[in-house]
Formats: structure tokens, sequence, C-alpha cells
């Protein structure tokens, strides 16, 4: 696995790197300060991206675009010290696998990347409570979701995992139309309108979708 943290400030980016090596010594890691040097990276190379969203000299969100862009096959996770909820939704929103605040301690830190590389997402409590979507239980959730035809489900848990259609079509050799169609049926099945209503739903109640696949 090859990991790629992008934050500005190198006392932070050593620590996590250290946190990191500590539990996943195979993985390759790399560090840069800026959204600019690290778009000059191989896409191809990175299964995974720690971005600091605010970053100096960038809007925050065009960066994330950009990464997200760049990285397009890789799972983007952010780190920041925004802990606002509507933020998060809106990054959640627009596929980010994942959102853990900087005052995290270490040990959630590293629960939540496991989740995460586990097909999962994270959300720290904060945003979950504010959770836009119904308050039925995790049995009825995962029903709903044993529901779900095996390829519904896959596409569904890639999807959560902040995949764009493109490379959930790739990875599954269908139609991008089919992915849209697989999505659009788990949905209405889930109750939700959306991806990141379908993020909020299954973490919240903390249902594995590996589980159920």
């Amino acid at each position: 696995m090859r990991i790629l943290i992008v934050d500005d400030h190198h006392l932070f980016r050593e620590g996590v790197r250290l946190i990191l090596a500590q539990v996943l010594p195979e993985a390759d890691i790399a560090l840069v300060e800026s959204c600019e040097a690290a778009v000059e990276t191989r896409p191809d190379d990175t299964d995974l991206v720690l971005l600091d969203y605010h970053l100096p000299g960038a809007s925050e969100f065009d960066a994330f675009n950009r990464i997200r862009e760049h990285f397009y096959r890789a799972v983007v996770v952010i780190v920041s010290g925004d802990e606002h909820p509507g933020t998060i939704r809106h990054l959640i929103a627009s596929g980010a696998a994942g959102y853990i605040p900087k005052s995290s301690s270490p040990e959630v830190l590293l629960a939540a990347l496991e989740l995460i590389t586990a097909g999962g997402s994270y959300l720290p409590p904060a945003a979950l409570e504010e959770d836009p979507v119904g308050t039925d239980g995790p049995d009825a959730v995962t029903s709903a979701i044993s529901s779900l035809s095996p390829r519904q489900r896959a596409v569904l848990a890639k999807a959560i995992q902040g995949k764009i259609n493109k490379v959930i079509a790739d990875e599954l050799e269908i139609a991008e139309g089919t992915v849209k169609a697989h999505l659009s049926a788990a949905y209405r099945t889930l109750g939700v309108g959306n991806r990141a209503e379908a993020v909020y739903l299954v973490t919240r109640h903390e249902v594995s979708l590996r589980e159920s696949l």
C-alpha cells in the first residue's frame, strides 16, 4: 500500500507517518507539503491520500477537487482541524471517504483508517449527531442492505469508499449507466437520496457492508 500525506505542517506529517509506520510497516508512506507537490506524483501508485483541508495558498475545496481528480482511483480522507458538520457533509457528498479531526487521538486515527481501508467510511461523532437521514436502527439498515442484490451491494460499497462511477464501472467491469442504476436502487431501498446520506446512515449505525457481501 502506498499512502500520501498532504499537510503543510512538518511536525504533523512526521507524526502521522510514525503512527502509521507502527501498524503498517510495509506501507510506502510519502509526505508532501502542498497540493501542487501532490499532483506532481504519479496517481496510479497511490492507494490512500490523507489531505489537510486547510492548505496555504489554495482554496480548500478547490484543493480537494484537484486531489480527488488526480488520484481518482485512490481513497481520499480529509484530516483537518475544522470540525463544522456542514463542512464534513459537503466533503463526504463530494467524494471524501472519511473525515478525521486533527483533535483525534492516535488510537482514533488508526481505528478510522482501519475502517476506511477495510472498505468503510469514517465520520467523527460530532458530525453524526446532526445526521440528516432517518433514525431507523441498525437491524433495519442491515435488513435493507441484505435485500439488495450482490451487485447492488458491491456498487454501494465502492461508492461509500468515495470511488467515482467510472472507477466503480472499471473495477466491476460494468457500464457507468449500470452503476448509476444500481446506486439509485440501493438508495431507494435504504431510504436515502444520495451517497452522502448513505454514508451517514451506514456509519451512524455501524453497519458493515463487507459483512453483507
